[in-house]
């Protein structure tokens, strides 16, 4: 029996701002494939279920707080943001890098639907980022999430206050983790892209009546996509690697 009915709709809805905006962000589940309501649905099954766990550290900072308690909403709602958005930035990073990848082996077509948004993308940086977040979902990446949710709740206890220099820390420590990750991912593309230009540059210096791009241009996409083939399984193996190191910096 629930002997406080408002404070337990206060806790309850203090923990669907965290975990809310956090849901609201995160990669898969903020796709635009996913409808609105299975996200809103998600979100309070998460918050029901996070709440009888966190109950000691959410109950009694919620309880008689007054005109305080829509500071806490607010707080709440950036926090889950910065959590959410530290996944995101991991799984826009891969896309970074497929984009990057693309250009280095000259694969440009023209852009088609994305296979996750709503936005015109190019089909293989498409594959990359599909093939690096169905990697995630596999490994139940979602559970790390939550997980980083609920040890936030220790780290950023609910009425301490937002601290918007450790927030800014957290978010630059995130990227900075994810730039190097896909740098590495992308360096056998950035270096087999630099020797090949360079390479085509000295031959089109030593004869320029042949037009040497046009002719070259299919050998660089074909020995891009052999690079891609022979490294494809690696690239995503050190991308789930990478997810669980960068979500604990965060």
């Amino acid at each position: 029996m629930i002997t406080d009915p408002e404070g337990t709709v206060l806790a309850l809805f203090a923990a669907f701002c965290r975990i809310g905006a956090c849901i609201m962000i995160m990669p898969g589940f903020s796709t635009a494939r996913v409808p609105l309501q299975i996200r809103l649905f998600i979100a309070v099954a998460v918050s029901m279920a996070i709440l009888p766990v966190m109950w000691t550290d959410i109950y009694p900072q919620v309880t008689g707080k007054g005109h305080t308690y829509i500071y806490f909403i607010a707080t709440e709602t950036v926090v889950g943001a910065v959590i959410g958005l530290i996944a995101r930035y991991y799984v826009l990073g891969l896309q970074f890098a497929g984009t990057a990848m693309t250009m280095l082996i000259g694969f440009t077509p023209p852009p088609t639907a994305d296979v996750l948004e709503d936005t015109a993308e190019n089909q293989l940086t498409s594959m990359i980022s599909f093939a690096g977040l169905m990697i995630l979902f596999m490994l139940d990446f979602h559970h790390a999430i939550l997980e980083a949710i609920v040890q936030s709740y220790r780290v950023m206890p609910l009425g301490v206050g937002f601290d918007p220099q450790s927030v800014l820390i957290t978010l630059t420590n995130a990227l900075e983790q994810t730039f190097m990750i896909m740098l590495r991912l992308a360096s056998p593309f950035v270096i087999y892209g630099l020797l090949f230009n360079v390479a085509i540059g000295m031959v089109n210096k030593l004869a320029p009546q042949i037009p040497i791009y046009f002719i070259s241009q299919p050998y660089l996409i074909m020995g891009g996509m052999f690079l891609l083939y022979l490294g494809i399984a690696a690239m995503l193996r050190l991308f789930a690697d990478g997810f669980g190191p960068v979500m604990q910096g965060g």
